[in-house]
């Protein structure tokens, strides 16, 4: 019997077929997100990106995805 993997991510329930993402990083590409302009927090602990390849991602775990984006303000001439 085929069962889907559930996440909570970013405070909203997202079901993911077999075959599932099995760790972080690949969570991060199937969720089309650039690794470099991510930080992730796992079930309320910060996960270092050098750690997500081995960082096993369960079914019920929280996840907080937070994504940098660049900008602000261009120089103001004085």
């Amino acid at each position: 019997m085929q069962t889907d993997m559930t996440l909570q991510i970013n405070g909203q329930t997202r079901s993911f077929p077999e075959p599932a993402p099995s760790t972080l990083d690949q969570l991060i590409q199937q969720l089309g997100m650039k690794a470099d302009r991510v930080a992730v927090e796992r079930n309320g602990e910060i996960v270092p990106r050098a750690e997500w390849t081995g960082t096993v991602v369960q079914s019920g775990d929280r996840l907080e995805v937070v994504h940098f984006v660049g900008g602000g303000s261009p120089p103001t001439a004085g």
